[in-house]
């Protein structure tokens, strides 16, 4: 059994913008680094015995403060990085209706086999992102773990602990530097809180999307 305090990346300013950011390197902004030294100073009191994060700019600079608190090194890993978008990472929805339009018809339609040119399908992403976390799973049995990735992993993960379907849009609050925990045991994923947001009381508003993933960038 092991148990993982899973963080969503602070908020950048293509969040701002409503863009795809998938696997482009994005930095946070000013409100995204206040958010990551919150969930520092939030953690701070935690027993972690490991630090991973996802290998992109927004994802280790959230986690920086908490590694600072917790005294332990944040390893990089590329496989909790966000969903390959391919073609349409850093447009805006605007854009891929004007330049991909008859893509982001398909897109809309939840289908977990499809994928923009040259990108990742759900069915595959779901597939990298929790082969990643069972084999972190398996090898820090009986540990805490402190995992910074990205929305659409965390989807990945509610989805699992839900028995959901990969089709659909998603159901799931995830908000940037929101904390979740799950605990990971045989081929068992359970929920035991699910975005936590009290340490970002008083933080400005983060951007609202439509619940339909044709207004909702992945991040």
């Amino acid at each position: 059994m092991t148990e993982l305090i899973l963080v969503r990346h602070g908020e950048t300013d293509w969040n701002r913008e409503l863009r795809f950011q998938g696997q482009s390197d994005v930095p946070l902004n000013a409100v995204g680094h206040e958010q990551a030294r919150r969930v520092g100073v939030c953690l701070a009191g935690e027993t972690v015995h490991q630090l991973v994060c996802s290998d992109l700019t927004r994802t280790r600079q959230t986690a920086m403060p908490a590694a600072l608190q917790l005294g332990l090194d944040s390893l990089p890993d590329a496989a909790l990085r966000e969903q390959n978008f391919g073609v349409v990472d850093g447009l805006r929805i605007e854009d891929i209706k004007a330049q991909f339009p008859d893509a982001l018809q398909q897109w809309v339609k939840f289908q977990a086999d499809y994928s923009f040119g040259g990108g990742e399908s759900t069915r595959h992403f779901h597939a990298r992102v929790m082969k990643a976390l069972w084999r972190l799973a398996a090898a820090y049995p009986a540990q805490t773990l402190l995992v910074v990735t990205h929305g659409g992993v965390l989807d990945m993960v509610y989805r699992t602990a839900q028995a959901l379907p990969l089709n659909g849009p998603r159901q799931a609050d995830i908000p940037n530097g929101g904390i979740n925990r799950v605990r990971m045991s045989g081929a068992e994923v359970q929920i035991l809180s699910w975005a936590e947001t009290q340490h970002l009381a008083d933080m400005p508003p983060q951007p609202i999307y439509d619940q339909t993933r044709s207004a909702k960038p992945p991040t």
